[in-house]
């Protein structure tokens, strides 16, 4: 096996670690158990526990970008039926996938700069700018700032759902109106044809 086959191996362990116990559950020495290599492998790709931890995160992302563009695209060429579908698609994302949100958006992770992390994340929201700035009104804030506080109201949604505080105290049985709320709260109403 090469090197290049045993990092992925590695990481892909780190993966299904993360998606089936959370990553808290994420040590070098269990990811080494489950890709079947010794347990002073992983230190050959990831010197450090960060550098695991980003790497795996690193997937997430792609994942997560993915998903995303694929949800966008089928949405249609309306802003706002993007924009409502890429909050679907990130809600979605958290609900399924918890572990790795919660690595995902871990701030030590996106600081230590470890991987290039920030530079794979960054071009989510860049792309949540971009919407934003096609239905954003002209008294609105600027693009990104909108965009900032429509991805905190979004990010703000998953974590709380996922801990069941908002279907406590709004009553909903999903978070769709939630998210349309969210939506008409920063950007008004949807445009009407």
């Amino acid at each position: 096996m090469n090197d290049a086959d045993l990092r992925s191996r590695l990481v892909a362990a780190g993966v299904d670690l993360v998606r089936r116990e959370g990553h808290a559950a994420v040590s070098l020495r269990e990811i080494a158990r489950r890709a079947g290599v010794s347990h002073g492998a992983p230190r050959r790709y990831f010197p450090t526990h960060l550098d695991l931890l980003s790497a795996i995160a690193r997937e997430g992302y792609a994942d997560l970008a993915a998903r995303i563009a694929s949800t966008v695209r089928d949405a249609g060429p309306a802003p706002y039926d993007r924009l409502l579908a890429l909050g679907r698609a990130y809600l979605d994302y958290a609900a399924a996938h918890r572990g790795m949100f919660e690595l995902m958006f871990r701030h030590d992770l996106l600081k230590s700069g470890r991987l290039g992390l920030r530079d794979t994340s960054l071009p989510l929201f860049v792309h949540l700018v971009d919407l934003v700035a096609l239905v954003r009104r002209p008294t609105d804030a600027a693009a990104p700032v909108l965009a900032g506080a429509l991805w905190a109201n979004l990010h703000g949604l998953a974590q709380l759902w996922a801990w069941g505080s908002l279907q406590l105290a709004t009553g909903e049985a999903d978070d769709d109106a939630l998210l349309r709320a969210a939506l008409d709260a920063h950007l008004g109403p949807r445009p009407t044809p």
